[in-house]
């Protein structure tokens, strides 16, 4: 296998700072009607799950007053995405995607609506409500990587940026959407129609898969077994520095900084002492901040160096976390969360989209797989551990010194421009694997 592409010159690549710029620019994916509809089913459902996973915490956090709790349910619902990454990167490039992301949304409809039932019965047993929403994070499991793949296949690759970027908006709309819908239904009606909610929402995207027509000739299938072709995936991210780079920093993002979701919860609970209805509204602010960075990561200001959004969003995000874990009110708390979206939306949204340019179509599907396993992992370890340190510190310690790790790294990256500038790499168009 050649080595990867060098970085980005003026002769393989734009200066993207004076590229075209405006709103429809920005939001130019929308032209094509297929990604219209499934982008709106997909913040539908979106939303749903978020209403869960807004839920679940603060219903074991009523039934066990542990912190640590909040932090077994977020590993149990997505950590089985790290350990079944390389048979669902395997799935998105052998089969057609579409078919993969249908099987597995009803299965997590299916999940959801066992929630359901299990909360009705009356069952308040934290191990058997943990347990069964993670069975929605072991159906999601098995599409993520096909999820991630499949937006290419509905827009033209000139609009991929445009559509990685609108993907994100609509998950992180979703974010604040269903923590905010989560408040105001635990506040009036109770979780029972929170979990119903959920399994309700898959119907959404459900439909947009099966009405939507994507290109099926620009997905090459690859017939590998799970094994031989994870190798592949992690023998080929070791020739682009860019896809590594980009892969690497979301781990970081998501170990230390992403838990700050848990905490919102025991911060209304154990800081603040507010009702938690005020979980909601904490959550919906995270959403709401990663609207906010839409414009920069969506190209309205022109198409910014990937290397300059990264340069200046790690600590950004360092410093919202510190706001947020040192806040004693939850006008403070309420602030650093709205930055925290800001700058999480800027680092995910642009590392994705590194790693989606950059990647050859052969094997899109498993180094998605594993952009994602690293995701999916160190977010529920970070969760766990911040969780129990937590319970047997206090949790502003926790969630500041969290932060002021985030904002060293950020201050290291100044220091190393030469690898940033490797996510602006051009795509990889090379035959890598014998098909």
């Amino acid at each position: 296998m050649d080595q990867g592409p060098q970085p980005a010159t003026a002769q393989t690549k734009p200066d993207e700072t004076n590229g075209p710029s405006g709103v429809k620019h920005g939001f130019r994916a929308f032209r094509h009607r297929d990604f219209r509809r499934f982008w709106v089913g997909a913040l539908i459902s979106n939303s749903g799950t978020w209403l869960q996973n807004i839920t679940v915490p603060v219903v074991l956090l009523e039934i066990t007053n542990e912190a640590f709790w909040t932090g077994i349910a977020t590993f149990a619902a997505i950590f089985p995405a790290m350990l079944l990454g390389p048979l669902a990167g395997n799935l998105a490039d052998r089969f057609e995607r579409r078919k993969v992301l249908i099987a597995g949304q009803a299965g997590s409809a299916l999940a959801a609506f066992a929630l359901w039932l299990v909360w009705i019965a009356g069952v308040r047993d934290p191990f058997a409500i943990a347990g069964v929403a993670a069975l929605t994070g072991l159906f999601s499991a098995f599409t993520i990587p096909a999820w991630q793949s499949f937006i290419p296949l509905l827009v033209p690759m000139e609009d991929l940026p445009s559509a990685i970027s609108a993907n994100s908006l609509q998950f992180n709309a979703a974010r604040g959407i269903g923590p905010a819908l989560g408040g105001l239904i635990l506040a009036l009606a109770g979780p029972s129609w929170a979990f119903l909610g959920n399994s309700l929402s898959y119907s959404a995207v459900l439909i947009a898969l099966l009405i939507v027509r994507p290109n099926q000739t620009r997905q090459v299938h690859v017939q590998r077994r799970v094994g031989k072709g994870f190798v592949e995936a992690l023998r080929y991210i070791r020739t682009q520095p860019g896809i590594g780079a980009g892969i690497g920093l979301a781990a970081v993002v998501a170990f230390f900084g992403f838990p700050l979701l848990n905490f919102t919860a025991v911060f209304v609970q154990q800081v603040y002492r507010v009702d938690q209805g005020f979980v909601g509204l904490l959550g919906g602010l995270l959403g709401l901040g990663a609207v906010l960075a839409v414009p920069v990561v969506s190209g309205m200001f022109g198409d910014l160096s990937r290397a300059s959004v990264i340069r200046w969003a790690v600590p950004i995000y360092g410093v919202a976390i510190v706001i947020f874990g040192t806040s004693t009110h939850q006008a403070q708390g309420a602030f650093g969360l709205l930055l925290a979206g800001t700058g999480f939306m800027m680092i995910v949204v642009t590392s994705n989209t590194a790693v989606q340019s950059i990647v050859n179509e052969q094997i899109r599907g498993r180094v998605m797989a594993t952009r994602i396993m690293t995701f999916t992992g160190s977010y529920p370890i970070g969760a766990l551990v911040q969780t129990r340190l937590s319970d047997a510190t206090n949790p502003r310690l926790v969630v500041t010194t969290a932060g002021l790790t985030v904002l060293a790294i950020g201050l290291f990256l100044q220091t190393q421009s030469h690898r940033l500038r490797r996510l602006d790499d051009p795509t990889d168009t090379r035959n890598v694997l014998p098909i």
